[in-house]
């Protein structure tokens, strides 16, 4: 559990930051970056979910299900965050399970399974649930690559390889679920030299 009794302690003042770990770093650090990404991540999904409780284009079954789902997906991402703040093999910490990459897997392949193929690419245009998804996904992107930089400054071994897989299959539901929110008044699709 959590206990936050104090919210300003005045430790970042100069330009440092603790990891779950007990060591001080520069908060420009690849690693902070990281799990600042998922934060920023995590921020979006939050206004993905106040887009898509209001969008009453869209079916009332979709909407429930990609509300619980985005739900889920908040808390996991907080997991994500608490799995990347400490370096190596620290002890006993939160880790990103297999679990959580199979879930994603069995989510895609359900939104995918309602959608129809695609013929052209998608432009994130459309419904401001629609917009916001691709935001995320979007966001979800930059956060596997600044999960890549932590791997390529500190190494295989100081990271879960679980975690990148994760970021790149939330990216992928992302996705569908943005093609799963553009309901009724359908996807916009890039026409090349339009």
């Amino acid at each position: 559990m959590v206990l936050l009794t104090r919210i300003t302690t005045k430790g970042g003042d100069g330009g440092l930051t603790s990891l779950g770990d007990g060591r001080r770093v520069p908060k420009q650090h690849a690693r902070v970056e990281a799990y600042g990404e998922v934060d920023e991540l995590n921020a979006v999904l939050g206004l993905a979910r106040m887009e898509l409780d209001r969008d009453a284009a869209l079916e009332s079954a979709t909407r429930t299900e990609l509300l619980l789902q985005l739900g889920h997906l908040q808390n996991q991402l907080f997991d994500l965050g608490a799995d990347l703040c400490v370096p190596g093999a620290a002890g006993e910490r939160l880790r990103i399970p297999d679990a959580y990459v199979l879930r994603l897997e069995e989510w895609i392949a359900h939104w995918n399974g309602c959608l129809t193929p695609l013929e052209s690419f998608v432009l994130p245009a459309g419904s401001p649930s629609t917009c916001q998804l691709h935001h995320a996904r979007t966001v979800c992107r930059r956060t596997e690559r600044a999960f890549l930089r932590v791997h390529e400054v500190e190494g295989a071994e100081a990271l879960n390889p679980r975690a990148g897989i994760f970021l790149n299959r939330l990216s992928d539901l992302l996705f569908v679920m943005a093609r799963a929110a553009a309901g009724p008044q359908g996807e916009k699709v890039w026409t090349p030299g339009g």
